[in-house]
């Protein structure tokens, strides 16, 4: 898949600070089973992709499986090249990240048992350079 933006406002952005926890997207609003960032970092597309692939590859074959995928990489990372001199202006646009912060959702799930779930979000937690928790969305 492409995580690439089809079109930014701005070719390049500052680095920001990652400062305090998420006030959204932090609620399951679309599965019944959720992984959730417990520290901030910057999460590269090929980090997302590969999250992805390996809870498709577990849930395959399970019936009527729906992920979604709650983060999208917006931000692009400027590289400049190697040795090159100071001076110059910003790099060029290497690659694309989403800024995750504490308590945010990244993952979800329904439409597979608990255990099942549980297995697939601890493979795509591996992916993940975070720590992060397994969430299940119970009605009251």
């Amino acid at each position: 898949m492409n995580y690439n933006p089809k079109r930014t406002r701005f070719r390049k952005q500052h680095r920001g600070r990652m400062k305090g926890i998420s006030c959204r997207g932090n609620n399951i609003c679309f599965g019944r089973y959720a992984l959730k960032a417990i520290e901030p970092a910057w999460i590269t597309a090929r980090q997302i992709e590969a999250g992805r692939r390996a809870m498709t590859q577990n849930l395959c074959h399970r019936g009527d499986v729906k992920i979604w995928l709650r983060i999208f990489p917006d931000k692009p990372i400027t590289v400049r090249p190697t040795e090159t001199r100071m001076g110059s202006g910003k790099g060029f646009p290497e690659y694309w990240v989403s800024v995750v912060k504490p308590n945010q959702i990244l993952y979800e799930i329904s439409g597979v048992s608990e255990t099942v779930a549980k297995y697939a979000m601890e493979i795509t937690a591996c992916k993940m350079p975070i720590r992060t928790k397994f969430i299940i969305y119970r009605k009251e």
